[in-house]
C-alpha cells in the first residue's frame, strides 16, 4: 500500500507540475524572439567599413616606413655577406653591430606599431559596437521584439528569426556616419 501511495503522490506532483507548465506556455508562445549576427554587422555595415578604411589610412604611412626599413636592413645584410671577404675585421664588426642595432630598432618599432594599432582598433570597435547595439535596440523596439539573441551564442535559429539583414539595411540607410542618432525609423522586419 505504501508503494501505491508513493506512486500516487509522484503522479499528483507530476500533474501539478505539468499543469503549471501549461499555464506558463501561452506566455512563452507570445514571445517574439530574434537573432542577430554582430560580427556580420561589424564587417558589412557602412560604419564598420568606414572604421576599417580609417584605420588603414591612419596606419598605412607607418607601415610603409617599417617595410622600407626592413628592406634597407635586408639590403645591408646581403651587402655584408657579399663583401665580408674583402672587408677588414673592424669593418665587418662595425657592419655586424649596425645590422644588430638596426634589427633591434626595427623590432621595437614594429612592437610599438602593433601596440598602437591594437589600442586604436579596440577604441574604434568599442565605439562601433555601441552604435550597432543602439541600432539593434532601435530596430527590436520598433518591431516589438521581446528578446534579441546574439547569433554567436545560438546553436540553431531559423532564418526567419535572423534580423541581421534588416539591421544592416537600417545601418546602410544611415550611411557611414558612426555616430548617427537612434531616432530614425527602423527597417522593415525580415520576410518569413
Amino acid at each position: 500500500m505504501s508503494v501505491k501511495r508513493s506512486f500516487s503522490r509522484k503522479l499528483t506532483v507530476g500533474l501539478i507540475g505539468a499543469a503549471a507548465a501549461l499555464t506558463v506556455l501561452p506566455a512563452w508562445a507570445d514571445l517574439k524572439i530574434a537573432v542577430v549576427n554582430p560580427q556580420k554587422l561589424v564587417e558589412e555595415s557602412p560604419q564598420g567599413k568606414a572604421v576599417q578604411e580609417a584605420m588603414r589610412a591612419e596606419f598605412a604611412p607607418r607601415q610603409r616606413t617599417l617595410q622600407q626599413t626592413e628592406a634597407n636592413l635586408k639590403a645591408k645584410q646581403e651587402r655584408l655577406q657579399k663583401d665580408a671577404a674583402t672587408m677588414s675585421d673592424d669593418q665587418r664588426v662595425k657592419a655586424d653591430k649596425e645590422l644588430r642595432d638596426g634589427a633591434r630598432d626595427l623590432q621595437r618599432a614594429e612592437g610599438e606599431f602593433n601596440d598602437d594599432v591594437q589600442a586604436r582598433r579596440n577604441e574604434e570597435l568599442s565605439r562601433l559596437q555601441r552604435t550597432l547595439l543602439e541600432e539593434v535596440r532601435t530596430y527590436a523596439k520598433g518591431q516589438n521584439y521581446d528578446i534579441v539573441l546574439s547569433g554567436e551564442a545560438v546553436l540553431y535559429s531559423a532564418s526567419a528569426t535572423d534580423i541581421t539583414p534588416a539591421v544592416l539595411s537600417a545601418l546602410q540607410a544611415r550611411g557611414g556616419a558612426a555616430g548617427a542618432s537612434s531616432t530614425t525609423t527602423p527597417a522593415k522586419p525580415p520576410a518569413k
